[in-house]
C-alpha cells in the first residue's frame, strides 16, 4: 500500500510545484533608491536651512532599509547630535510620517516603542515621493524639535522636484 502512495504523492507535490504563477502577481519588484548623490544635497540643504535658522546640528539621510547614506555634523554641534540624527531618520523611515506625529500615538496601554533604533521626538521625516517610501531625514541639535524638522523639510524640498521628475 505505501508503495502505491509514494508515487501518488510524489505526483501530486510536483503537479503543484509546476503550476505556473498566477499572472496578476509579479517575480520581482522595481525599487527606486535615492543616489548617494542625492542624499548628499538634502544633507547639504538641511544643514544650510539651519545655519540660516542660526543653529548647527547633525542630519543622517537614511535609505528605505534605515541605513544611513548621508551624514553631517555641522562644526558646532554636539557629538550626540549624530545618534539622534540617525534615529530619528530611522523611526521616520519606519513609520512613514514625520517624528513630530508619532509623539503622542504611543499612549496608553500601548505605551512607546522600545527599540533602541527609535526615537519618538520632532526631527524626522520620512522621504515619500509618489507614494514611495525612499527613506528617511533626521536633524539633531536645534534648540526645538519643530527647528529641527523645519530644515528637514527644506533639505526635502531642495530636491523634491527633481526627484518626482526623474520617473517617480
Amino acid at each position: 500500500m505505501k508503495r502505491k502512495l509514494l508515487p501518488l504523492a510524489t505526483g501530486l507535490a510536483a503537479a503543484l510545484l509546476l503550476q505556473p504563477l498566477q499572472a496578476d502577481e509579479p517575480m520581482t519588484y522595481n525599487i527606486k533608491r535615492l543616489s548617494m548623490e542625492t542624499a548628499l544635497r538634502i544633507a547639504q540643504a538641511t544643514v544650510t536651512a539651519c545655519r540660516k535658522e542660526g543653529v548647527q546640528i547633525a542630519v543622517t539621510v537614511v535609505d528605505r532599509g534605515g541605513h544611513a547614506q548621508a551624514v553631517l555634523r555641522d562644526v558646532l554641534a554636539m557629538d550626540i547630535t549624530l545618534p539622534l540624527s540617525q534615529k530619528k531618520a530611522h523611526t521616520a523611515m519606519a513609520f512613514n510620517s514625520p517624528t513630530s506625529e508619532l509623539e503622542g500615538r504611543f499612549g496608553g496601554a500601548y505605551g512607546v516603542p522600545k527599540l533602541d533604533s527609535l526615537v519618538i521626538s520632532a526631527g524626522g521625516i520620512p522621504i515619500n515621493i509618489a507614494g514611495n517610501i525612499m527613506g528617511g531625514i533626521g536633524v539633531s541639535g536645534a534648540p526645538s524639535g519643530e527647528t529641527d524638522e523645519k530644515c528637514a523639510r527644506a533639505g526635502l524640498e531642495a530636491v523634491r522636484t527633481d526627484l518626482e521628475m526623474g520617473g517617480m
